[in-house]
């Protein structure tokens, strides 16, 4: 401490311990990653993405517009995402050739659950899962662009929550209620 013989008023004494005090608190207050506000301060909304999928499913009628190109009038069951419209890319008429068959007998579901977004053949077990290749393609994008929002990726669904045993001729519960693969494992 330094002692002067000039007095330090008490407002500009406070005013000062203020402002040191308040610096390091607002620092701490800003997030760490962008939040959904901070990019729409900035002037851009964050990027999203959504897959949908539809096991047991879909009448197609209802479902697929019946022209192609940018999105018009849409069919009767994607009314909802009419304010979206713009926004959506509507992909149709695509196959996974893993997801097939290939010799290992009956297990639709469990085989094409599991591939939908890895492209991946999966192993036919109920005791230990393993997605061939790597992660799903959700979870890549998720890496790439999830930190402009809270969550990185988020994963909805209304299947039961059995992560093993066998759910369908052979093939693990894990393949045929998980659409997101972290990892071939996870």
């Amino acid at each position: 401490m330094i002692i002067t013989k000039r007095a330090l008023p008490r407002r500009t004494f406070l005013r000062g311990v203020g402002v040191a005090v308040a610096l390091p608190w607002m620092e701490a207050m800003l997030p760490a990653m962008p939040t959904r506000q901070d990019s729409r301060a900035a002037g851009r909304a964050p990027v999203r993405l959504m897959f949908l999928y539809v096991p047991n499913g879909i009448d197609m009628e209802n479902w697929n517009p019946a022209y192609s190109g940018p999105l018009g009038e849409l069919p009767r069951i994607l009314k909802p995402l009419e304010p979206y419209r713009d926004d959506v890319l509507m992909l149709s008429n695509l196959t996974h050739n893993w997801a097939r068959v290939l010799l290992d007998g009956p297990g639709d579901h469990g085989r094409c659950s599991a591939n939908y977004l890895t492209g991946a053949h999966v192993q036919k077990t109920d005791r230990s899962i393993h997605v061939d290749g790597t992660m799903s393609m959700d979870q890549v994008i998720a890496n790439g662009i999830g930190n402009q929002t809270r969550l990185p990726s988020l994963e909805l669904g209304m299947e039961d929550p059995r992560q093993s045993g066998n759910c369908d001729s052979g093939y693990s519960c894990a393949y045929t209620n998980n659409l997101a693969w972290k990892s071939p494992t996870q």
